[in-house]
C-alpha cells in the first residue's frame, strides 16, 4: 500500500479540488475550472499502471470513487435556495452519473492500457484515456441531464431542469439541450488534456521506474 499512496493521495486531490472547482463557470457557462482538473485522473491511473499494474491502479481508483462519494455526501448536505424551492448544491442523479462515469471509465481505461502496454510507450494512456474519457462523458452528463432520466428523479428533476433548455449548440450552432453543448465542451477539454498528459506520463513513469531499480 505504501507504494501507491501517492497515486492514492494524487488522486483524491484531483477529486476533491475537481467537485470544488465545479463551482466556478467560464466560457459563458459552457465549462467550469473543475473540466480542467478532472481528466488528470486518468493520467494518476496510467501512472500506476505503467509502473505497479492493473491491481495497483484499481486500487487508486476506487480509493479516489470512495473521496467522489464523500464529496457528493457533504454536497447533498448543503441546501441552495432557488426559484421558489429549496434544494441539494448535489442532485442524486448527478452523484450518481458521476460515481458511475467515474468507476466505469476508469476501469475500462485499465482494461485497454493493460492490452495495448507492450506496445509504444504512447500508445496504452493515449488510446486507454481518449476511451476512457468519451465514455466517462457519455455516462455523467446523460444520467446527471438527459431527460429521458427526468421519470428516476422526480420530483427532483427541478433541479437540472435547466440543462435541458433548448439553446444555440455551443452559443452558436443550431438549438440543442444545454447538457449537450457542456457534454461536447467537456469532452474537447478531455481529449486536450489527453495529449498534454503524455509529457508528464513519460517523466513521471520514468523517474518512478528508475527508482524502483
Amino acid at each position: 500500500m505504501t507504494r501507491i499512496l501517492p497515486g492514492v493521495l494524487a488522486m483524491a486531490t484531483i477529486v476533491v479540488a475537481s467537485n470544488i472547482l465545479v463551482q466556478f463557470l467560464i466560457l459563458d457557462g459552457l465549462l467550469t475550472w473543475g473540466a480542467f482538473t478532472y481528466p488528470f485522473a486518468f493520467l494518476v491511473t496510467d501512472v500506476m499502471n505503467r509502473v505497479y499494474g492493473t491491481a495497483a491502479a484499481r486500487k487508486v481508483v476506487f480509493a479516489g470513487l470512495v473521496v467522489g462519494i464523500i464529496c457528493s455526501l457533504i454536497g447533498s448536505q448543503i441546501m441552495l435556495q432557488g426559484d421558489g424551492f429549496e434544494y441539494p448544491a448535489v442532485a442524486l442523479r448527478i452523484a450518481i452519473g458521476s460515481a458511475t462515469a467515474f468507476l466505469i471509465a476508469q476501469l475500462l481505461d485499465i482494461a485497454i492500457f493493460d492490452r495495448l502496454r507492450q506496445g509504444s510507450w504512447w500508445k496504452a494512456p493515449l488510446a486507454s484515456t481518449l476511451v476512457g474519457s468519451t465514455v466517462d462523458t457519455a455516462i455523467f452528463f446523460s444520467i446527471a441531464f438527459a431527460s429521458v432520466f427526468n421519470g428516476f428523479s422526480a420530483p427532483a428533476a427541478e433541479e437540472v431542469i435547466w440543462a435541458q433548455d433548448m439553446v444555440p449548440f455551443l452559443n452558436s450552432g443550431p438549438l440543442a439541450p444545454l447538457w449537450v453543448s457542456l457534454a461536447v465542451a467537456d469532452w474537447a477539454v478531455k481529449l486536450s488534456v489527453a495529449l498534454i498528459a503524455l509529457v508528464p506520463f513519460r517523466i513521471i513513469v520514468t523517474r518512478l521506474l528508475l527508482r524502483a531499480r
